[in-house]
């Protein structure tokens, strides 16, 4: 076991949207990046839906130890709305400020022969730039690697002109875009073995180094390196790391939705009593569940089960890169009127630019139902109010609350976001295909399995990213990790497309 701690942290940025890429088959593929800047809290419900639709068009389509990232950042959309982190890649080391993305699968950060790269970001945080030629451990990768071969066949690598050089091109839904190619260098890891962390640990890894972005990746108010893929595939860092030993095939996530921010994202299984499994869906290439009904105060709601199965163009999705939350919409309409029912007698419900909403001076805790999303094996995801719901204003001591669950027009697709996943711990179990949670308050410790040679419990007081970028160190740490990582790529409350 590894017993993680974690504090919130407030980081002074700018409000950024990051949309990372998904990937999908055929090369190149089409991938949606969008990121905006709020002003104020006037935003609409029809702007979220409009930039999580963009993203939603490409969804339709034996360890070595612990390794412990400490989140920054926060879920709240009006106060950072972004979580990070820094890695450290080549030799020697440097640093590189990169979203993680459980929607794609590779590392890339941009390269210093880099056509269009921002050199500067409104974030408070250094921009770098990754140079092949000055770090003594770098190599490049050609077509006839069997490494780029598996790239080829997930659609994250493609063999381009004459050169025999892997490449990648991905294109964003936005206009925005980055092409480049692929570098074999050390990701630099502290890593829990045997009671001590190894604090000069690396290990080989393949990513992108970006010789050319376009659209807003340019942009230097909503600067960062690159993006950290975390998906299924074989050129995620996951499935590198693990199949070298380095990290058992097991992620873990804790995402704190106050205002601090911060959390916990570890390569590892957290061990929580309370955590309950269902099964992921086999053969897809994201992280699909099967939803089999929904509940609204223990009351199973008058929905097909046939709604949430999982076809080419309907399913259940965990993803971290989408703010809200989406139902299928044969199930949509259902689930709100039943929430409506529930507090009619206690709010006034108004329907604001076409979203269902509720005017209550009363705590949402005290007159909201839970909300209980039932999945295969026996496994249910309690939502609390403050789950589905966001607060868009308060005036004189009424607060008005919409339904934070949206609805794709068209589309049988369930999508459970940033809104559904904060505030508890996330399991993704992929060596047994299953994903776990359980609610929880992500500013306390968790224990982590680790497999070591000897079977003893760990320890590790993890660090966490300061407001200027730099790890600080806590009271009472063991170790100061070297790397930062955001789990979440969210959606941010501006700059939205209308659907």
């Amino acid at each position: 076991m590894v017993a993680i701690v974690r504090t919130g942290v407030s980081v002074a940025v700018a409000v950024v949207m990051i949309q990372a890429a998904t990937v999908l088959c055929g090369f190149p593929a089409k991938l949606t990046l969008e990121r905006a800047f709020p002003t104020n809290h006037g935003v609409e419900l029809a702007q979220l839906r409009g930039r999580d639709r963009i993203r939603h068009g490409r969804i339709l389509q034996s360890s070595g130890g612990v390794i412990d990232f400490p989140v920054a950042g926060t879920y709240d959309p009006f106060l950072v709305g972004l979580y990070y982190t820094k890695v450290q890649l080549g030799n020697p080391p440097k640093d590189f400020f990169v979203q993680i993305d459980t929607g794609s699968d590779v590392l890339w950060v941009s390269c210093n022969s880099c056509s269009g790269c921002p050199e500067t970001s409104g974030l408070q945080i250094q921009l770098n730039f990754f140079d092949p030629g000055s770090s003594s451990t770098a190599s490049l990768v050609s077509c006839s690697d069997q490494i780029c071969a598996v790239g080829v066949q997930s659609s994250d690598s493609a063999c381009l002109g004459q050169s025999n050089q892997c490449a990648y091109v991905f294109q964003y839904g936005d206009g925005s875009g980055t092409s480049g190619y692929y570098v074999m260098d050390m990701i630099h890891l502290d890593i829990v073995v045997d009671s001590a962390m190894t604090t000069n640990s690396s290990a080989s890894v393949m990513f992108g180094c970006s010789t050319s972005q376009t659209g807003d990746l340019t942009k230097s108010d909503r600067a960062i390196d690159g993006i950290f893929g975390f998906g299924q595939q074989d050129l995620s860092v996951i499935s590198q790391l693990s199949s070298r030993g380095l990290a058992p095939k097991v992620f873990s996530h804790c995402l704190k939705g106050d205002d601090s921010g911060g959390g916990i994202l570890v390569l590892g299984e957290i061990v929580e009593p309370n955590v309950v499994y269902t099964p992921l869906v086999p053969s897809q290439p994201h992280y699909n569940l099967n939803l089999q009904s929904i509940s609204v105060n223990g009351r199973v709601l008058p929905i097909n089960p046939a709604v949430f199965a999982t076809s080419n163009s309907q399913g259940t999705i965990i993803d971290s890169g989408t703010t809200l939350a989406y139902l299928a919409e044969e199930a949509y309409d259902t689930f709100v009127a039943a929430i409506t029912n529930t507090v009619s007698q206690s709010s006034q419900s108004i329907i604001l630019r076409g979203n269902q909403c509720y005017m209550t001076s009363s705590s949402i805790s005290d007159i909201f139902p839970l909300v209980s999303l039932n999945f295969a094996g026996g496994a249910s995801l309690v939502l609390r109010p403050q789950d589905y719901l966001i607060q868009q204003s308060s005036v004189s001591g009424t607060t008005v609350w919409c339904v934070g669950f949206q609805k794709i027009p068209g589309q049988g697709i369930t999508i459970l976001g940033d809104l559904v996943l904060k505030d508890k711990i996330f399991i993704y179990d992929l060596a047994n295909q299953r994903i776990g949670w359980a609610n929880y308050d992500c500013s306390t410790s968790v224990n982590v399995s680790t497999a070591t040679k000897t079977g003893k419990s760990e320890f590790v007081n993890a660090g966490q990213l300061s407001d200027s970028g730099s790890v600080q160190n806590q009271p009472n740490r063991v170790i100061v990790l070297s790397i930062l990582v955001l789990f979440v790529k969210l959606s941010i409350f501006s700059g939205f497309l209308h659907l």
